[in-house]
């Protein structure tokens, strides 16, 4: 089990890392109701808090939950996802010069940002050569 982390959270966390794709919290539940989760409420405790920690990302357009693949990421401002619409297959990255230019939008417009997702979607350079 990782330090500081509820058994919950922990069989939440192996779930999300051991995923192909991103995970929306029923999928969650499913994959560990024989692991004594039985509430939808357990999961959406446990990925609040590993959410808050920097563990997990929700992807807003899917409503799921992917493992973080960077662990410091979350002291990054922006981070940004690539999603394949085919395979399912997302790819975490924060990119400076888009950092910049939302930065610079938002000082020149006295927008003051709370947090900056990107989600990108299309086709991985796996399934377009495919196509």
């Amino acid at each position: 089990m990782t330090p500081d982390l509820t058994r919950n959270q922990n069989l939440v966390m192996k779930a999300l890392s051991s995923a192909e794709a991103p995970l929306s919290a029923y999928t969650i539940l499913d994959r560990l109701r024989s692991d004594g989760l039985r509430a939808p409420l357990q999961v959406y405790r446990a990925l609040d808090k590993l959410t808050e920690m920097g563990l997990v990302h929700r992807l807003e357009s899917l409503n799921a939950f992917v493992a973080c693949a960077h662990p410091h990421c979350h002291e990054q401002e922006l981070i940004a996802f690539a999603i394949c619409e085919n395979c399912g297959k997302v790819e975490e990255f924060s990119d400076d010069t888009v950092k910049e230019r939302l930065e610079g939008w938002a000082r020149t417009h006295r927008f003051k940002a709370a947090k900056t997702t990107i989600e990108i979607r299309g086709d991985c350079g796996g399934c377009a050569d495919k196509g």
